[in-house]
């Protein structure tokens, strides 16, 4: 049997802070939203529908931009969140006029999220027909847009029974693309389409390659040209970048989200269990902080090198029940870090939860506004640190770490050698705590912030050595 061997070199820090403590924030009341009722749940009954009239198709462009252009075009953008994608219990009311708020602030581009399977927008059943009134009340807000010279977005979110049954469902999906692309197949480029919004569940990576080409073919049918974003499984972030296989396209944007350390972006969201108590978690803009972040988007960059593939960020936001001061230095630095790669962006969101515009009082989170699209980049925060602890492996000792595999399915072994610990690992277990590097001895004081850092890398598949 072949090995798979896993070489660590590690090189352990640990501080503790000790300028302050963190601060617990006061309970912040989340935002109402407004409820749109229930009247039907028959398709063409839908409380949705407005007298749009026939809106004019806009002239297709004579040449169609690449997909690098057209993302660099996008630049900065905001999703229009819990509307369109929302269930009828806790639905925002879609507004026109915030599109022209959206584009008077500087902003270039808006996603917009959609829940094209609802009982009252489409058929569940062969042949799966949207109905035209939800289509209008999607290209109104399409034409909207466009008046406002912004460029627009449009997914397919939620889509619940295909996560859950993705062969049973396979077949509405692709109609519903069909449907979705023909509609608007005589708009300008500067409408996108994203096949899926971070798919997970039953649609595993391996279903979600082929659900991805699949859908992608059916749009070329109509959209020969038009830009499509594509995700990764496995709830759309950089963890499902490994699985993903790239289409042979040259009009895809790769869109990722994030809401990394998700302790401190959903602290106190009531869909995420256990948050309320990582309720007074802080995000400083430490060096180290920052470090995490460009680790995380390490393969991404190499992805977008090796494949010319343009990224696109389009979600990432701090709940509001994070103190302000934190999500304003998160949100700054994240929104500059990504312009910095040439990313695209969509801040998540408009007016709920995440947002930065106050629907009931008319009033705008100026601070999260300026972190958006004026605050330069900031210096990294230094807090004082006391070193407690520097691994050394100079004497050929292991300096108190030790391995164990917690699993029958889990195996390895640990060397020291040349100031360098390594593990090798012949079976990886089937749970990331199956096998676990610990060093015990070390006592941390209440109150405390405390950082841990290391180096370590690894051979990959051509024997590179990853860090």
């Amino acid at each position: 049997m072949k090995k798979n061997i896993l070489l660590l070199v590690l090189f352990f820090f640990l501080f503790q802070q000790c300028d302050s403590k963190p601060v617990i924030p006061a309970e912040e009341e989340k935002p109402t939203e407004s409820v749109v009722p229930d009247d039907s749940d028959e398709p063409g009954d839908t409380d949705e529908s407005d007298d749009t009239g026939d809106a004019e198709e806009p002239e297709v462009p004579g040449v169609w931009a690449s997909a690098s252009e057209i993302n660099a075009r996008l630049g900065r953008g905001i999703n229009i969140g819990n509307t369109y994608e929302a269930d009828q219990s806790w639905q925002s009311p879609f507004d026109p006029a915030d599109l022209k708020r959206i584009a008077d602030l500087g902003f270039t581009h808006v996603r917009l999220p959609i829940r094209w399977e609802r009982g009252d927008r489409s058929l569940a059943t062969a042949p799966y027909t949207i109905t035209p009134a939800f289509l209008q009340v999607i290209q109104a807000a399409v034409d909207e847009a466009l008046e406002q010279k912004l460029h627009i977005i449009l997914n397919m979110h939620h889509h619940d029974a295909l996560m859950a049954n993705p062969t049973g469902e396979k077949a509405r999906f692709l109609s519903q693309w069909e449907q979705i692309a023909d509609h608007f197949k005589a708009y300008p480029d500067s409408l996108l389409f994203e096949i899926l919004n971070e798919p997970h569940d039953q649609l595993t990576p391996a279903l979600w390659n082929d659900y991805l080409s699949d859908a992608l073919q059916v749009i070329r049918e109509s959209n020969p040209k038009r830009c499509v974003l594509i995700g990764t499984a496995e709830w759309g972030g950089v963890g499902g970048l490994p699985a993903l296989q790239i289409p042979d396209d040259p009009q895809l944007i790769l869109t990722l989200h994030y809401y990394n350390p998700h302790t401190f972006t959903h602290q106190g969201a009531s869909w995420s269990e256990g948050s309320d108590a990582w309720l007074g978690t802080q995000w400083r803009d430490t060096q180290f902080e920052r470090q995490a972040v460009e680790q995380d988007f390490k393969a991404a960059l190499r992805l977008s090198e090796e494949k010319q593939l343009p990224i696109h960020i389009g979600e990432f936001g701090a709940y509001s029940r994070a103190d302000l001061d934190s999500r304003v230095r998160w949100t700054r630095f994240l929104a500059r870090w990504f312009e910095q790669q040439d990313f695209s962006w969509a801040y998540w969101e408009w007016n709920s939860g995440f947002g930065i515009y106050n629907p009931q009082s008319g009033q705008y989170e100026e601070r999260l506004v300026d972190a958006l699209t004026t605050d330069p980049m900031a210096e990294p925060y230094e807090p004082d640190y006391v070193n407690l602890y520097s691994s050394n492996f100079a004497n050929g000792q292991s300096d108190g770490w030790y391995l164990t595999n917690n699993d029958a399915s889990a195996a390895s072994t640990m060397a020291v050698a040349n100031n360098k610990l390594t593990v090798t690992v012949t079976k990886p277990g089937m749970e990331d705590w199956h096998i676990q590097l610990m060093k015990t001895g070390m006592h941390i004081e209440n109150g405390k912030s405390y950082r841990v850092a290391f180096n370590a890398s690894s051979p990959d598949s051509d024997n590179r050595n990853i860090r």
